[in-house]
C-alpha cells in the first residue's frame, strides 16, 4: 500500500529543508529586486488609490449622517426651548464657546441667533428635560 516511514538518525544538525520543507528547491536570487522600479511605483500608486477609494466614502457617509442627525436633533431642541424661533441650525465647531462637536442654535428668532444645546461629537436623539408639575 504505502511506504513505511524510515527512522531518522539524530545527527544533531537539521538542514534547512527539514525545518522548512516548503523551501525545498529554493535558490536565493542574486540580490536584485524581483520587480523593477517602475513596476514598484505603479503598485504603490495603485495601493494608495485603493486605500483612498476605501476610506473616503466611509468618511463622507459618516459626516453626512452626522449632519442630518444633528439637524433633526437641533430642530427638536429648538421647538422645545424656543418655539418662537423660525428655524434651527446645527453647526460643527472645533474651537467654540461650548466645546468640541455639534452645537445647536436658533435661527430667525427675535434678537438673533441664540445657543440652545451642545449635541456632542456624535449627535443622537435629544433627551429633553421632563416638565413634571410640582404637587406640594
Amino acid at each position: 500500500m504505502g511506504r513505511t516511514p524510515q527512522p531518522v538518525k539524530d545527527l544533531g544538525i537539521m538542514s534547512l529543508h527539514d525545518e522548512n520543507p516548503e523551501l525545498a528547491g529554493y535558490e536565493p536570487s542574486d540580490g536584485r529586486p524581483l520587480r523593477g522600479r517602475k513596476t514598484r511605483l505603479l503598485m504603490q500608486v495603485v495601493v494608495v488609490l485603493g486605500l483612498i477609494a476605501l476610506i473616503v466614502p466611509g468618511i463622507s457617509t459618516t459626516v453626512s449622517v452626522a449632519a442630518r442627525t444633528a439637524d433633526a436633533s437641533c430642530a427638536i431642541w429648538v421647538a422645545y426651548s424656543e418655539p418662537s424661533a423660525l428655524d434651527s441650525e446645527a453647526r460643527f465647531e472645533i474651537i467654540g464657546d461650548h466645546g468640541f462637536g455639534w452645537q445647536c442654535y436658533t435661527s430667525g428668532a427675535f434678537g438673533g441667533d441664540r445657543f440652545i444645546a451642545s449635541l456632542g461629537v456624535i449627535p443622537g436623539t435629544p433627551r429633553l428635560p421632563s416638565t413634571v408639575p410640582l404637587d406640594s
